[in-house]
């Protein structure tokens, strides 16, 4: 019995976690925030782009992978790479099709269609049925600035439907109204 254990203990430290490039060999992946990888990253990285191949932690052979690599960042790149904080080979790599999103303030008009998702997103997830927002948490949701973009709103809705006890969002109970004070308004 004892030899049988070993055996096992010994065979599974050999087996070999597959990385996300070997994943998503023949099809896509999805990097994301890549302008806060730091130097020796973006070397790694920018070999895999241009030799299309890696290697694996430790490891001491090449790996081939086809890979469509699509890219973000919440940073403004070009001014990293005239810091030299981020490579401009690494820059120009990946920017085949660019595609610029501005930021969640200058397009307010996607505020009410990315909070329906939300809240049906995690509304199913909390097993709970609201059905509506307020008008005034409607008002706070389209005149807030969101510093932190489309993320900043996907937490605070996840937050207001954890704490809904109700069928409907009410602005009291958004972390929101504790930070933001739109000018010339009260606030309940």
């Amino acid at each position: 019995m004892w030899q049988v254990i070993a055996a096992r203990t010994r065979l599974t430290s050999f087996i070999w976690r597959l990385g996300r490039f070997e994943l998503a060999d023949g099809g896509t992946i999805f990097l994301d925030e890549v302008g806060e990888l730091p130097a020796e990253t973006q070397i790694a990285l920018l070999r895999v782009l241009q030799e299309h191949e890696f290697e694996r932690v430790g490891g001491t052979r090449s790996i081939q992978a086809d890979v469509r690599v699509i890219t973000a960042a919440n940073r403004d790149l070009q001014a990293a790479i005239a810091t030299g904080i981020f490579r401009s080979d690494l820059f120009y790599r990946p920017n085949v099709f660019p595609i610029e999103i501005p930021p969640l303030r200058d397009r307010r008009d996607d505020i009410p269609l990315l909070v329906e998702y939300f809240i049906d997103r995690f509304a199913r997830k909390a097993r709970k049925s609201i059905r509506r927002v307020s008008k005034k948490t409607w008002d706070l949701l389209r005149s807030y600035p969101w510093p932190g973009n489309i993320r900043e709103l996907q937490n605070i809705i996840e937050r207001s439907v954890i704490v809904c006890e109700r069928c409907f969002l009410r602005r009291r109970k958004m972390a929101l109204a504790t930070v933001f004070r739109p000018a010339n308004k009260k606030f309940a």
